[in-house]
């Protein structure tokens, strides 16, 4: 794996080292309500407390649009994380501002401090490089060096992943490394038989994935709201479930490319069917080739694959030695539709070579419905990322990187 890693900074002892984490969670009147992104950064800001660095924690959260927003502030994550990792936490309620100046200025070694969130100043995400670049040349000034540690963001183009990587001596942290260590896993040489599992809501989000996968993988399995677009392409009625016309035609091509690449596509044989998009619709199983005749007729919504399909789906990714799985099943925040989803997890946790979750809505699903990360072969931090690095796309955060 070529990519620029820790040891190539050298010592890091009493150098101010600025860390750009995922520490995107979820929050909920200002309480997190999954702290998996937090816990996968401690490995590197673990191990540079060790060695005595004054580590200096940058991340985004949320959409705040460049402005400051208290429901977008850092400071309940700085708090998770004091309580997660062996050493002091601070915190700076401002970015390049005179606090985080001061805060970095003082710093101790052995000690973290976390600036408020990257996004509140709109050159973070700005589409013009000279923004973004003066940017990164203000937070390069509060560090020595730059380690890149945030997974979920390095296929974005963004001032904190990659103008400030040019900007100081930079490398990758232990996550990215790890993660990159499993994607390899998962394109070059994988263990056979090899499954992939894709859900989520639209197809044209997993269009790059199922072409670039298509002639590495044996089976290919289709669920979520995606599933009803490969339906309607083979001439079923789908009702008024979720549906994408424009990309019949490509997913004909991909239904004939598996074909003749002997690669099995898995559709739903039945799916739950509701009268409603909410948690207490009223709701039947019905065959996928008769979602339109149920007593709801056209206005039936399909919210998950059938138990019949969950079976199917559990079975040949317990026949699987290898596993990528990127969508949930169904609407697994409805618990009504949460079957699919958890038959797919508690397959994966039965996976005796390396079973993955490719991070986003699949790494929530599996930490709501009861599911520990240990359970789990390896668990992304980046649904994003991981998608387009098996699309076989560039990925500017590592790309500055050396990758």
């Amino acid at each position: 794996m070529s990519i620029r890693t820790r040891e190539s900074l050298g010592s890091l002892s009493g150098k101010r080292v600025i860390v750009r984490c995922d520490l995107n969670v979820p929050l909920s009147g200002g309480v997190i309500t999954d702290d998996g992104r937090i816990r996968a950064s401690l490995p590197t800001l673990q191990a540079l407390v060790a060695e005595g660095a004054k580590v200096i924690v940058i991340s985004h959260l949320g959409r705040p649009n460049g402005e400051p927003a208290a429901e977008y502030s850092l400071a309940p994550v700085a708090k998770r994380l004091a309580e997660l990792v062996d050493a002091p936490v601070l915190f700076a309620a401002d970015t390049v501002g005179k606090e985080a100046t001061s805060a970095a200025a003082k710093l101790n070694d052995g000690q973290i401090l976390v600036l408020e969130n990257l996004r509140f100043n709109a050159d973070e995400t700005s589409k013009d490089a000279d923004e973004r670049t003066a940017f990164a040349a203000k937070l390069a000034q509060l560090g020595d060096a730059f380690i890149s540690d945030g997974f979920g963001v390095v296929h974005r183009k963004q001032a904190s992943v990659y103008e400030l990587a040019k900007a100081l001596p930079s490398a990758a942290g232990q996550l990215i490394t790890t993660e990159l260590e499993v994607l390899d896993r998962l394109t070059e040489n994988p263990k056979r038989p090899y499954a992939v599992v894709l859900g989520g809501s639209k197809v044209s989000d997993k269009l790059g994935v199922i072409g670039h996968l298509l002639p590495r993988v044996d089976t290919l399995l289709i669920g979520g709201g995606m599933l009803f677009t490969f339906l309607a392409a083979q001439g079923h009625k789908v009702a008024s479930s979720l549906l994408e016309e424009d990309q019949f035609e490509t997913v004909r091509g991909y239904l004939a490319e598996a074909e003749q690449r002997g690669v099995t596509i898995l559709l739903p044989t039945d799916v739950v069917v509701a009268n409603a998009f909410a948690p207490d619709a009223e709701h039947v199983v019905a065959p996928a080739d008769a979602i339109a005749d149920t007593a709801f007729g056209d206005a039936g919504i399909g919210l998950d694959i059938g138990p019949e399909t969950a079976e199917t789906f559990a079975s040949a990714i317990r026949a699987s030695d290898t596993v990528f799985w990127n969508g949930p099943m169904g609407v697994f925040e409805f618990e009504a539709f949460a079957g699919g989803t958890r038959a797919v997890a508690s397959a994966l946790t039965d996976v005796q070579g390396l079973a993955v979750v490719g991070g986003g809505d699949s790494a929530a699903a599996v930490r709501q419905l009861g599911f520990s990360d240990d359970q789990f072969g390896h668990i992304s931090t980046g649904g994003g990322a991981s998608l387009e690095f098996l699309e076989g796309k560039k990925l500017p955060g590592l790309e500055v990187l050396g990758w």
